[in-house]
């Protein structure tokens, strides 16, 4: 199987690039991205189960990689919650997986979002990690419009081994991320 695209622009353009920008003395100085995580929450699970093994489904499909249930942590009698009961789904990526998704989202499914200008650029958590938000799921050519039956969004976080937003922004916007201008 050939090498990503993304990963081969990593080493080829973007660690020389960010060596030379930060100062940094060693290329494993060079921050990379770790992992890219995707949460879905879905609200309305409590009263209908089937929705979280369509949104297990949905972000397997999106992914390629098979994503879990997530439980809740504590019982809220407001919102009828229990303990342990099914809210969501995850999925974590590494390696060539990462990749490819990053490589999908940037070219193909971030430009179908309506009135697409860029991501914002206050998505840094200040330890040098990125979450982006993204309201409906059917941006993602992977699924099929006319089998969904609920419009949800998910959150994708980038996680690096960046010390400083300052690096991670770089290390994204090299990847060619389509952040917003900075003011």
């Amino acid at each position: 199987m050939a090498t990503p695209r993304l990963r081969e622009k990593y080493t080829k353009e973007i660690v020389p690039a960010l060596k030379e920008k930060f100062q940094y003395k060693s290329v494993m100085q060079v921050p990379k991205i770790e992992k890219i995580c995707i949460n879905k929450g879905i609200g309305a699970a409590v009263a209908d189960k089937k929705l979280v093994d369509t949104g297990v489904e949905e972000l397997t499909l999106i992914t390629g990689q098979k994503a879990v249930p997530t439980l809740s942590k504590k019982s809220i009698s407001n919102f009828k919650l229990r303990d342990g009961m099914p809210i969501g789904a995850k999925v974590t990526l590494r390696g060539e997986k990462m990749y490819e998704f990053m490589d999908r989202l940037m070219t193909v499914a971030l430009p179908r979002v309506r009135d697409f200008r860029g991501i914002s650029d206050k998505g840094f958590d200040g330890r040098g990690n990125y979450t982006v938000g993204v309201k409906e799921q059917i941006i993602f050519p992977e699924i099929s419009i006319d089998k969904v039956n609920r419009i949800s969004g998910m959150d994708i976080t980038f996680v690096t081994s960046a010390n400083t937003d300052e690096e991670s922004y770089e290390l994204l916007k090299a990847f060619g991320m389509p952040f917003t201008s900075k003011n």
